[in-house]
Parts: structure tokens; C-alpha cells; sequence
């Protein structure tokens, strides 16, 4: 019997639930975190959407290499709340993420509020 797909969600920085993983580059799990300077890069319209997913992707490919382990302690979970600064509905590096471990077998079910 196979195993239930990880299910994935993002959220604002606020969601505090036990399944919460911060990939903020200023204190979450930099392993799934942008740099700084693509973060700064990307405030200062230095990088556009285009770029900054090519480098992201680019990054989170380096990290999986890297850290293979980590990867698939978060994919085997039943439930992981990605969380970062971006709002709502704005173009962010969480959903990104979540579309990455969706490719890798987990299961993005969406954005949620900040319970």
C-alpha cells in the first residue's frame, strides 16, 4: 500500500498550527528559503517573476541534492502549512515551493487563513 501524499498548504507568516514550517530567509528553515538578495532583488524591481522563479527552482534543486533527508521528513508528513511574510494571493516563494513538493508527490490543497 502506497502512502498518503503529503498534504500541503501555504499560509501567511501568522499561522501558528503544529504543521507550520517557516522557509522565511530571515529565521525559517533556510534549506527551502530564498537568498537575501534574491528577496531584496526582487522588492527593488532587480528581478522580475520570470528570474526569480528560474533561481528559486535552480536553489531548491541545489537543496534537494543537499539535503535529500530533510526533503523527505517534509514529504512524509500527512500535513505541512508552508509559511512566509508574503499576503495573500500575492506572487511568493511558498507556493512555489508547494508546487515543487507537489511534482515530488505530495498534494497542494491550497492557501489558508492564519488560525
Amino acid at each position: 500500500m502506497q502512502p498518503k501524499p503529503v498534504k500541503i498548504y501555504t499560509a501567511q507568516y501568522r499561522y501558528s498550527g503544529p504543521d507550520r514550517l517557516d522557509i522565511t530567509v530571515k529565521n525559517g528553515e533556510r534549506i527551502f528559503a530564498p537568498t537575501w538578495n534574491m528577496v531584496m532583488s526582487f522588492k527593488n524591481g532587480q528581478l522580475n517573476k520570470r528570474a526569480y522563479i528560474k533561481q528559486y527552482y535552480a536553489l531548491m534543486r541545489r537543496s534537494y541534492k543537499r539535503n535529500k533527508n530533510r526533503w523527505l521528513d517534509v514529504l512524509n508528513r500527512e500535513r505541512v502549512v508552508l509559511t512566509c511574510y508574503c499576503g495573500s494571493g500575492e506572487f511568493c516563494h511558498r507556493i512555489l515551493l508547494a508546487k515543487i513538493l507537489g511534482k515530488l508527490g505530495g498534494k497542494y490543497m491550497g492557501e489558508i487563513g492564519g488560525e
